[in-house]
Parts: C-alpha cells; sequence; structure tokens
C-alpha cells in the first residue's frame, strides 16, 4: 500500500483537528479527501508529508514512517500545498533547476525537459513565474511537486481559484498523472471528484465519516456526490 494511517490524531490547543482517523490507499489508487473547511483535510496532508508531527497515531507512505522516517518519506511525496509557495522573481526553468538540485537529481536538464513537456509549459519556460496566470503558476506547482519523480501526490485543492477552462486543463493533466502515480487529491469541487476520483474519504470535524469508491457511495445513496456529501456533512 502506498499511504497507511491509522489512529491519527492532531491536537491544537484544545482542538482536535484530526481525530483518530484511520485509512488505506493503495497503489494506483486515486482518491479525493473532502470535507467542509475546517474538518481536518489540509492537517491529514501536512502530517503526512512531514510538515507537522501527529500528536498520536502513526502513519506510514510506502512502508516509512512519517516520524521515524521523515527524510525518506518526503524523497517519495510530491506535494502541492493549498497556497502554492513560488518564487514568482525566478525563471520557470529557473525555478525547476532549483528545484531539482535540491532533490539531488543526476540528470536535472533532462528531467526538466521531460516535466516541462508533461505540464504544458514549454511556450513558458522562458517567462518569469511571476508573469504567468494562476492557471500556468498551478502547472508550475505541479511540475515541481513531479520534478523528483516521486510515488505518491498530495494535491491540496489544486484547481481552487481557477477559471473554468484552467480548472479542465489542470484536471486532465491529474488523471494523466494518476495513471502511474497514487494521488490523494483534496477539493471542495464535488465535479472535480467525479471527474478524477475512483474512491473519496469524507472527513468532518476531524473524523471520516465515509471511505468507499465513488460507484458504491452513489449506489448506495441513489444520489450524487454533492448530495451524499451535504447529507453527511450538514450538522
Amino acid at each position: 500500500m502506498s499511504i497507511t494511517v491509522k489512529n491519527l490524531t492532531k491536537i491544537f490547543g484544545k482542538q482536535k483537528a484530526v481525530n483518530d482517523a484511520s485509512f488505506h490507499i493503495n497503489t494506483g489508487e486515486v482518491v479525493g479527501l473532502l470535507g467542509p473547511n475546517g474538518a481536518g483535510k489540509s492537517t491529514i496532508m501536512k502530517m503526512l508529508t512531514c510538515f507537522i508531527p501527529p500528536t498520536s497515531g502513526n502513519a506510514h507512505v510506502c512502508g516509512m514512517d512519517v516520524m521515524e522516517q521523515s527524510l525518506e518519506v518526503r524523497k517519495l511525496i510530491g506535494y502541492l500545498p493549498e497556497h502554492n509557495p513560488l518564487y514568482t522573481e525566478m525563471y520557470v526553468k529557473e525555478y525547476l533547476l532549483f528545484v531539482a538540485s535540491i532533490h539531488k537529481l543526476k540528470e536535472k536538464k533532462k528531467r526538466i525537459n521531460e516535466i516541462i513537456e508533461l505540464t504544458g509549459l514549454t511556450l513558458e519556460q522562458k517567462k518569469k513565474i511571476g508573469q504567468l496566470s494562476k492557471g500556468y503558476r498551478q502547472r508550475v506547482g505541479i511540475a515541481q511537486a513531479l520534478i523528483h519523480n516521486p510515488k505518491v501526490l498530495i494535491l491540496d485543492e489544486p484547481t481552487s481559484g481557477l477559471d473554468p477552462n484552467q480548472i479542465i486543463e489542470i484536471r486532465n493533466l491529474i488523471k494523466n498523472i494518476g495513471k502511474e502515480k497514487t494521488i490523494l487529491l483534496s477539493t471542495h469541487i464535488m465535479q472535480e471528484v467525479e471527474a478524477i476520483c475512483s474512491r473519496v474519504i469524507i472527513i468532518d470535524h476531524g473524523k471520516i465519516i465515509a471511505d468507499d469508491t465513488l460507484k458504491n457511495l452513489q449506489e448506495k445513496e441513489k444520489s450524487s456526490i454533492e448530495n451524499i456529501f451535504r447529507k453527511l456533512t450538514v450538522n
């Protein structure tokens, strides 16, 4: 399995942001992590990427413990946070070379050219990141997450703030990547889940309240994923 989470809990002060969460994601799955604002989605992603430690419980990525083997876990994961942190004064190709150097890649130029082609950045590669539209900045963010050829890709709201055309382009890119990678995707857009994900995990107030394939959930509830989401999370 690519990701295994068992009894994972994160407490901030008196608040349980994540409360005893358990799930697993198999190699090659594209899984949507859904929940209202403040439900705990980003906190789970930050723990899986070793950005913050769990209060209790454990998580493994490709068999590696996020607490005991955090450096190894980071090598296995590509991460696009919700607020895509980019150096806007750097050129696209310059920035990707910088990221490739951090990962100590051997054939940097070859890999950068591959990733630029994969993410549709060929015409933008000589521009400064600050000159790019938000859609192309997201492509740069995905490119940096993929540069080291990770086994697992974690994407937090990858199409947030994009126009309809950009959303479709990024979705198609993620679907294409998902043929070879394990992807955990957080989003508020239900159409995105239906277009990309084979399975959904729904979290509310830090607790996992649903975990099933999209098809099974829709057949059980005889409803759309949007209506299922509202039914489970409206208090």
